[in-house]
């Protein structure tokens, strides 16, 4: 089957789900994923170490499971996940802290069948807990079930980039171009959602889609360090725009905003934010910058 008309009523879904220190969040998601209405052909779930996966949650979900090892890092893990689904169609890529909506999937099919030129879909945030403090799985599974059910047309709108907690591609393109989510983005991978899509891009189009919808709680434990983050709120823009994932004068805005909302807030954080970590950060990368040792990579060496 070409990949360019998946027109097959029988298109083959992975889900992959990367994973680190979130072991009671993502059996709630997995036990979430096991009310669709269309469940995956594939569950795969990629953690650092075994104690992130709760494996009796796993043995209860209804369909193909699987866990592959993968080293620190998103982007690395999901390129392993990318591996492990290499048979299936359709990879639709879920944070561990995402509730999907029961007719997430159900929809994504059909999407993926009635538009053969889409090769990248992102949906949309009933709530984005990234946004704020981020909300406890209770909140989420009461926001995720006083929604309605979506009824009536998909409309499909052409956008610059996926958003990582949900997204899908289509397998086969990705595979015959050889894309991968590029690992000089290390660690968290900041930006490294976007950089993947825009060069998928080049194939067919990337959109968003408000019907594919879910809670994103945002949980903030397991993230990457204030300093850490602040250094790639920099460095990552810039190895992105010689890379030509993201354009100049997009970067430049990015950068002036990040750093302007760093410094006036350094002094009254927001409590789930180290801001003075972030502008550490954004000061290293500065430096580096100007005397040319400016990398994604050099993350590894702060704290």
């Amino acid at each position: 089957m070409r990949d360019s008309d998946l027109i097959s009523k029988k298109v083959r879904v992975a889900v992959g789900i990367a994973t680190s220190g979130r072991r009671e969040v993502l059996a709630k998601a997995i036990e979430i994923l096991s009310r669709q209405t269309c469940l995956p052909d594939l569950l795969v779930i990629c953690p650092i170490t075994t104690d992130d996966v709760d494996y009796e949650a796993l043995r209860r979900f209804p369909a193909p499971s699987r866990v592959v090892a993968g080293p620190i890092g998103l982007p690395a893990q999901r390129n392993e996940l990318l591996r492990a689904a290499a048979e299936s169609d359709v990879i639709a890529f879920f944070d561990d802290d995402f509730f999907a909506e029961a007719n997430y999937l159900e929809i994504l099919k059909s999407i993926f069948v009635a538009n053969p030129d889409v090769v990248g879909i992102t949906g949309d945030l009933i709530v984005d807990g990234a946004l704020g403090p981020g909300l406890s799985m209770s909140e989420g599974v009461e926001i995720l079930e006083s929604q309605k059910r979506w009824q009536g047309d998909v409309n499909l709108v052409d956008c610059y980039g996926t958003y990582g907690c949900n997204m899908a591609f289509k397998v086969g393109v990705v595979r015959s171009n050889s894309i991968s989510f590029d690992e000089k983005l290390p660690l968290y991978g900041w930006q490294e959602d976007i950089d993947f899509s825009r060069r998928l891009a080049r194939y067919g189009r990337v959109v968003r889609s408000k019907e594919l919808r879910g809670v994103h709680l945002g949980v903030k434990s397991g993230r990457t360090s204030g300093v850490r983050l602040g250094y790639s709120q920099i460095a990552n823009l810039v190895y992105l725009t010689h890379k030509g994932s993201v354009p100049r004068n997009q970067a430049v805005t990015m950068i002036w905003r990040n750093m302007a909302a760093n410094l006036l807030r350094a002094f009254y954080p927001e409590p789930w934010i180290d801001r003075k970590g972030r502008l550490k950060g954004n000061m290293i990368a500065l430096i580096d910058w100007s005397i040319g040792r400016l990398s994604p990579l050099r993350i590894l060496q702060l704290k």
